[in-house]
């Protein structure tokens, strides 16, 4: 029993708190708390330098869906590097660059931070937040991430 308990400890520290079985349905491991998401936007070149970095609504955000499916890019690994990453540094930034690398060559995206939760009367907020605005030559975080 010591030893399961053991493995499991192991298992769920080196995996930022979760553990395979559990951590595909998030109505098992993460039920009722906050959720953090990625919606990637693809946005005109135009808009690029006018984008507000305050919160916004669905109705609001600017440009049109990018799938990233479609272009050989894992929704899973965009989220991760949205809701994990806890500092920016150069070379974070370059590998989520490297990341949308064939897709920059002429667009400019725009990845909003997108955040849940459960409010007090049982009602879901959503909040869409511009997190990363990348061009074919520039990647700009929001003011308040530390670079």
């Amino acid at each position: 029993m010591l030893g399961t308990f053991l493995v499991y400890a192991v298992l769920v520290s080196t995996n930022l708190g979760e553990f395979w079985p559990f951590s595909i349905y998030p109505m098992f491991s993460q039920a009722g708390n906050p959720w953090v998401r990625a919606v990637v936007r693809e946005i005109p070149d135009a808009d690029a330098g006018v984008v507000s970095w305050e919160p916004t609504s669905r109705d609001m955000i600017l440009g049109r869906p990018f799938a990233v499916g479609p272009t050989g890019i894992n929704q899973n690994d965009v989220a991760n590097f949205v809701s994990k990453s806890r500092e920016w540094t150069p070379r974070r930034t370059e590998a989520l660059r490297r990341l949308f690398h064939t897709n920059l060559t002429d667009r400019t995206l725009l990845i909003y931070r997108v955040t849940g939760e459960l409010g007090d009367n049982r009602s879901i907020s959503v909040r869409y937040e511009p997190y990363i605005l990348m061009t074919p030559d520039t990647t700009i975080l929001h003011p308040e991430v530390s670079p």
